[in-house]
């Protein structure tokens, strides 16, 4: 697959062959979600707690004697039933992460790339360097490249001053090579790379 170089002011600079073995998948839906759910499940705090009939405050001391009172029998003020007692099943501190193969993983992330490449919703770029850190110029480049929602890897260390500035634009996402996904590649709609992280992906890929 043969991509048109730009450079981030919209001009032409030469051409770059894409591996079809990476960016030339059939894209497969089940695989993306699968990846996608994995991720996210990942990422999951799991720090949501609620307080059993054990942990609660209240007196553990009966309520009122077992026979004679006409009402249904009770022990503590804890149980689930009353107002401030404890909460029957409620969540408890875990973990939500789940295996999920490395062969599907890696096959998830060039789904993703194929996807984007099917769809035309991949630009590759020469270098992502800014002189300045300034929001207002590489807003005003992205502009002329027409990118509203994009996501760009760059190479293994990011231009400092290119990801000081895109870090303020809403829908503009910078990451290294090594921290490129599935998810944040299709929450964007545009895929942008540069001519060292499409090395880096033949090579990782290889």
């Amino acid at each position: 697959m043969e991509l048109e170089v730009k450079t981030l002011d919209g001009e032409a600079a030469g051409s770059i062959a894409l591996a079809d073995e990476i960016f030339g998948l059939e894209p497969r839906a089940d695989i993306l979600q699968r990846v996608v759910r994995w991720q996210l499940a990942k990422r999951q705090a799991g720090t949501h707690h609620a307080k059993t009939r054990n942990e609660g405050n209240r007196t553990g001391k009966k309520m009122y004697r077992q026979k004679g009172t006409g009402g249904a029998r009770h022990g503590d003020k804890n149980a689930p039933q009353f107002r401030g007692g404890g909460k029957a099943f409620g969540p408890v501190v875990r973990s939500h992460e789940h295996d999920l193969p490395k062969k599907v993983r890696a096959l998830g992330l060039k789904l993703a790339l194929s996807a984007k490449a099917k769809g035309a919703n991949i630009l590759v770029i020469d270098e992502a360097v800014a002189n300045d850190p300034k929001t207002k110029a590489l807003r005003d480049r992205f502009a002329k490249l027409g990118l509203g929602s994009a996501l760009i890897i760059d190479g293994a260390v990011p231009n400092d001053n290119f990801r000081l500035a895109a870090r303020s634009i809403a829908k503009i996402d910078v990451l290294p090579v090594q921290g490129i996904n599935v998810y944040d590649i299709l929450r964007r709609d545009t895929l942008v790379l540069t001519k060292a992280a499409v090395a880096a992906l033949e090579e990782r890929f290889k």
